[in-house]
């Protein structure tokens, strides 16, 4: 929120420094982003007014202007500006002024005629980023008086950036109520008391979704007069604090909303047909809002509806055809409670952020409503006149939050925040944040304000007695930690080790978001159902993932389009799974490898990264295990993965992950140049391990035989080798795949699978005699399964 200093010294006015007040304000809790001098350096300008204009003779967009600046004599000035005209009053910038950026003002002659000063816009000043001409004063400002000490310029503009939880701080009678606790002064709000009735005009008000809009207040007033101009001091606290000036009643609405905090709307009476009726929207209703955008509403969007047509969107934007203009004399004041729920993430849906918005999305006092009309009914009379009838309220006392009472202990907030604080100090602070106190034996019973949202537990006030108290005046102390590392399991292999085996082979780490694009599931998983967020940070990150490969592929993306040519990366996080027990939050290790298989050098270009590059990478993981032989690669198929190059990864007929080539239209779908591999593991399953026992080493010497074996060219080294291992039986202490070709040798559609077993007894060397029974028995167990022919 971006406020006026001076603005906010009217209400409370500690003994502090702009600065001083700044480090506080941070320091409870609300950041402060920046702090602006409310308009640009200068000096000389004084308030004018332009007796007479004449055309320059040699000009055509530029005028000869009498100006009366409060001297002796009238000042001759040369002016472009479209509206200077005779009788207005302007700011001048005299000879010998100083503008912002150092412009000295000098006597100039402009197309052979001569300027004794010049005629200010507010960009000239430092008022505004943009001006469109001469700024013009009202016609009450006194000719002659500095522009500095009429605007009261010496002031700052400071903007608070405030966490969703402190909705109460969105208004100066907020925010003087917090400076006010934090340096124990009294505040002094305005004064507002109730409108006197002038006339009985009433509007009929129904609300039909009252969940949603637990209360509603109007108020009819008839005889405003829109062409009376906002007054001075009011455009400029409404500049300050970053809002542009409309016109008196909008003005208005925008002033209390930015001094109370409360959002109020004002509707041209004429334009109303029936009556005012607070309704969900029909499915597919158009509006046209106040910015000129058509959009159509969904049912859950709550409404403030007339008895023909929808007028706004509740607690958003109202629309375009009932809002006030010059020749609106008559209106409809609108001041309502709506159910934060209600709000929360509906402007964002339509690209929309309005100050309205923000508030309610946050929470709004459900009991300011009525204040908040009668202040803003006082000054629209003050402004443009008019007679007010009655206040309408429609209120459902079960729809309406209330205020529960909380147990505040004495030993609970000196366990929590490690100091004594003394029972007046509670008080005072408590009471000045406006909760209601009950003493108890042990505490308090606590009732906080209706503008609390954000204090429903003990903890909450613990929390707000350490704020204003002050965190620099508790104890520090060192915390006392048990020296106690728990047991960590032996068989489980730590992430750690598996992230640094794949930094090892050239990986980098990434993390994503758990939010991604829907486009990315529908390519990728299209059989899982996701989960879609309610309320998203944005329409890219609108579910929730269940892949990672999700965000490795933006990621590589993201990296491709920034000339990286070559790219392994992986990630370790959850996939949130549709089950048919529900959601499940699953863990899962997967990388992606994209371009050259090393870094181009004089040795030669890198070749490109293959299937079998992926697969040496997972088998480094798995050997991790001490069982690697336990897992097997088949093939298989996956929505992702390119046919004929993906590979399922089993532990038994348990399925553990998938491997493969990215499919070629998801990498068209991505842009992507080249083909990607993928791989993704259940991190559950590939973290066991079988842990080393000792084994006495034999003394016996090893037998080695090496086989080549024909094959059909269909068949699977790792199926031959499952077998190999299966009949060998104990005396296997090694076996190695050393060739397998195809060639012109062989027949069509064979091929040869060379592999040697390494055979050892621990009690005595092994003879021909036992060896040979036991090669016989692995070939004959190969002919019987895959046909296989010995190799000459």
């Amino acid at each position: 929120m971006r406020f006026s200093e001076k603005w906010l010294r009217e209400w409370v006015n500690p003994a502090l420094s702009t600065d001083e007040l700044v480090a506080q304000i941070t320091m409870a809790g609300l950041e402060v982003d920046s702090v602006e001098p409310v308009a640009g350096e200068f000096s000389g300008v004084v308030v004018a007014e332009i007796i007479s204009t004449e055309r320059h003779p040699d000009a055509a967009k530029l005028q000869v202007c009498l100006v009366n600046a409060g001297d002796a004599e009238p000042l001759q000035i040369v002016c472009g500006a479209s509206n200077a005209r005779a009788g207005i009053k302007i700011p001048c910038a005299k000879i010998g002024a100083v503008l912002p950026g150092d412009f000295k003002i000098k006597r100039a002659k402009l197309r052979g005629v001569e300027s004794f000063g010049m005629l200010c816009a507010a960009q000239e000043l430092g008022l505004e980023e943009s001006s469109d001409g001469l700024m013009e004063l009202p016609e009450t400002a006194p000719i002659g008086r500095s522009i500095e000490s009429y605007l009261a310029l010496d002031d700052k503009a400071i903007d608070v950036d405030l966490t969703p939880n402190r909705g109460d701080c969105l208004g100066i009678a907020g925010l003087a109520r917090e400076i006010g606790v934090l340096n124990r002064c009294d505040v002094t709000p305005v004064i507002c008391r109730p409108v006197k009735q002038t006339i009985n005009d009433t509007f009929k008000v129904e609300v039909a979704a009252a969940q949603q809009c637990p209360r509603y207040v109007g108020r009819v007033v008839q005889g405003v007069d829109l062409i009376k101009p906002t007054p001075v001091w009011m455009v400029e606290r409404l500049r300050r604090s970053g809002i542009r000036s409309i016109d008196a009643v909008v003005d208005v609405t925008n002033y209390v909303l930015l001094e109370l905090g409360q959002p109020m709307h004002a509707f041209d009476l004429h334009q109303l047909k029936g009556g005012i009726h607070v309704r969900m929207a029909n499915e597919g209703e158009q509006l046209t809002l106040l910015d000129g955008q058509t959009i159509t509403l969904a049912s859950d969007v709550l409404v403030i509806a007339d008895q023909e047509r929808p007028l706004a969107m509740a607690g958003v934007m109202g629309g375009i055809g009932s809002g006030v203009g010059k020749s609106t004399r008559s209106i409809f004041l609108e001041s309502a409670f709506f159910d934060p729920i209600a709000i929360a993430g509906k402007a964002r849906r339509y690209g929309l952020h309005t100050d309205s918005s923000h508030r309610f999305e946050r929470g709004v006092d459900f009991e300011l409503q009525r204040h908040a009309i009668e202040r803003a009914t006082a000054l629209l009379l003050d402004i443009v006149g008019g007679d007010a009838g009655p206040l309408i309220e429609v209120m459902s006392a079960e729809n309406i939050p209330h205020l529960h009472s909380i147990q505040l202990r004495r030993d609970r907030i000196n366990r929590i925040l490690g100091c004594d604080i003394p029972d007046n100090d509670i008080e005072d602070i408590l009471g000045r944040l406006g909760m209601d106190m009950v003493s108890t034996t042990n505490g308090w019973h606590i009732v906080p304000p209706s503008y609390r949202f954000d204090i429903r537990l003990e903890v909450d006030l613990i929390e707000e007695l350490g704020r204003v108290y002050g965190y620099d005046n508790l104890p520090t102390s060192m915390p006392i930690l048990d020296a106690f590392s728990p047991p960590r399991e032996e068989s489980l292999i730590p992430v750690s080790q598996l992230k640094t085996v794949l930094v090892d082979r050239g990986y980098q780490e990434v993390i994503t978001y758990s939010f991604v694009d829907k486009k990315y599931i529908e390519l990728l998983t299209p059989q899982q159902h996701s989960v879609a967020l309610a309320n998203p940070i944005s329409a890219d990150m609108s579910e929730m993932r269940t892949t990672l490969w999700a965000g490795l592929l933006k990621t590589a993306s993201y990296n491709i389009n920034r000339q990286q040519p070559r790219l392994k990366l992986f990630e370790r996080g959850l996939n949130f799974l549709q089950e048919e027990t529900g959601l499940q939050q699953k863990d899962y290790l997967a990388g992606l490898l994209y371009g050259g298989e090393s870094d181009e050098s004089w040795f030669g270009k890198a070749r490109p990264v293959d299937f079998y590059d992926a697969k040496g990478d997972v088998e480094a993981l798995l050997a991790l295990t001490g069982g690697e032989h336990v897992y097997r690669f088949e093939s298989g198929a996956h929505p992702a993965l390119h046919p004929g190059q993906t590979a399922v990864i089993k532990r038994g007929d348990e399925v553990v992950g998938f491997l493969g080539a990215l499919h070629p239209s998801v990498q068209k779908s991505l842009d992507l140049p080249q083909k990607a591999f993928l791989y993704e593991l259940a991190l559950g399953e590939i973290r066991g391990r079988s842990l080393p026992q000792f084994k006495e080493l034999s003394k016996y010497p090893e037998v080695r035989r090496d086989f080549a074996v024909i094959v059909d060219e269909k068949i699977s080294a790792q199926s031959i080798l499952k077998n190999v291992r299966e009949m060998a039986g104990d005396l296997l202490t090694g076996l190695v795949l050393f060739d397998v070709y195809q060639g012109d040798n062989l027949e069509a559609g064979k091929k040869s699978i060379a592999f040697g077993i390494t055979l050892q007894d621990p009690n005595r060397t092994l003879q021909d005699e036992d060896i040979n029974p036991l090669v016989e028995r692995v070939v004959s167990r190969l002919k019987e399964l895959f046909n296989v022919t010995l190799r000459e």
